[in-house]
Parts: structure tokens; C-alpha cells; sequence
């Protein structure tokens, strides 16, 4: 992304609880968006959470990269990821679509 002038922050948020608030509105605030992405339900997980700490307190647009709520399947990592939209590609298509909404 950096290449197309696009400038990211990544921050591991190793656990959702407790969920470190601060870093997260710190970046909110300084990025005026957020993507999430995670290796799991998007439903209930960590981009719920964010979503829910943002919503409170700075109200930004917000993009999930994750499982969608449906049934998984049983097949090679690479391959589950692309199907459900969780390789590095999809994030990207997910900053490139969050900008025009800044």
C-alpha cells in the first residue's frame, strides 16, 4: 500500500479482553478509520469490540476483515482465507474502499 501512497498503522491487539481502549482510539483518532482483521466470526469478535469502543467515543469508519457468519469448511488455510476474504489482498481492498469514505 505504501507504493499507492496509502499509509497504514498495525496494531496486534493480542486480546479482546481486557481490550486496550487507548491504543485503539489513539489510532482512531489520529487515522479518522479503522479496518479490522481477524481470523475468526466477525460477529462477537475482535471487530465487534473495536467497533463498540469507537462507537462510544469517536465514531470513525470502520471495516471488518473475517469470517462471515456462516458455516466453515474443511480445506488448505490458504485457500479457506481467500474463499472467505481474509488474505492480505482483501484487506487491502478494504483500506482502499474505507478512504473514500474519509
Amino acid at each position: 500500500m505504501e507504493n499507492e501512497g496509502i499509509s497504514a498503522r498495525v496494531i496486534n491487539i493480542h486480546t479482546i479482553k481486557p481490550l486496550d481502549e487507548e491504543i485503539i482510539l489513539k489510532a482512531a483518532k489520529e487515522t479518522r478509520a479503522i479496518v479490522t482483521a481477524e481470523e475468526h466470526q466477525i460477529t462477537g469478535g475482535l471487530g465487534s469490540a473495536v467497533a463498540e469502543v469507537i462507537v462510544k467515543n469517536n465514531p470513525v469508519p470502520i471495516e471488518f476483515i473475517g469470517m462471515p457468519d456462516c458455516f466453515g469448511e474443511s480445506g488448505q488455510p490458504y485457500e479457506l482465507m481467500d474463499k472467505y476474504g481474509m488474505t492480505s489482498r482483501h484487506i487491502i481492498t478494504a483500506v482502499k474502499k474505507i478512504l473514500k469514505k474519509v
